[in-house]
């Protein structure tokens, strides 16, 4: 179970960057890359997962176990086919499926007076990891659906990465999730041409 321990307070000037919606989301992604990319050994796997959380705001103590952590792996291969959705309707019948079968009623909590008022899709404050996992991802990916009318993410198009990145603006849609794996592949497309154009030019001297 999740223990919900002291958080900064109300007049945290930055709570409500670090809990906007765009940051719920981005948390997500950033919770599913560490799941698919730590190895097998548990106490790596916790540790890792348990920075990412850090990083994203999470308050001490996490209590996050192994358990815990296979549990999120779980929810998070079912949020992964919301990033793999080609398009904004498949996107959006991957999160009704989701909603339907694995949340509970759209409340509002402020977790004992604790934190300010925010929005909750998980059964109880206090709930087990994968469950708030997968219930606070919906409910932000929901909303950037909702609010851009397209898929609120996608999975890096680069075949040696499969990231899952956050898409936001308003100009075309990124295909990777950085600009490193954006630089690789076009190297590698141009190497292809090259060589493409090579062993044409050769076999036209034959």
């Amino acid at each position: 179970m999740r223990y919900i321990a002291r958080v900064l307070p109300p007049t945290d000037p930055d709570w409500s960057t670090r809990h906007s919606v765009l940051a719920v989301a981005r948390r997500t992604a950033a919770l599913l890359n560490a799941l698919e990319d730590t190895p097998t050994a548990a106490a790596t796997t916790v540790a890792s997962v348990a920075d990412v959380l850090r990083a994203h705001g999470e308050p001490e103590p996490l209590d996050l176990t192994a358990e815990d952590v296979e549990g999120m792996r779980a929810a998070g291969a079912r949020l992964r086919e919301v990033f793999a959705a080609g398009d904004v309707d498949a996107a959006a019948a991957a999160l009704n499926g989701l909603l339907r079968e694995h949340t509970g009623t759209l409340r509002l909590t402020a977790h004992a007076g604790r934190t300010p008022w925010h929005p909750h899709l998980d059964r109880a404050d206090d709930g087990p990891w994968d469950e708030w996992f997968l219930a606070s991802s919906c409910l932000a990916l929901t909303v950037l659906l909702w609010d851009r009318q397209r898929p609120p993410g996608r999975i890096c198009a680069s075949p040696s990465c499969g990231h899952v990145f956050i898409t936001q603006g308003s100009g075309p849609e990124r295909r990777y999730c950085t600009r490193r794996c954006a630089t690789r592949e076009r190297v590698a497309a141009h190497r292809r041409t090259a060589r493409s154009s090579g062993d044409s030019q050769a076999a036209s001297k034959r």
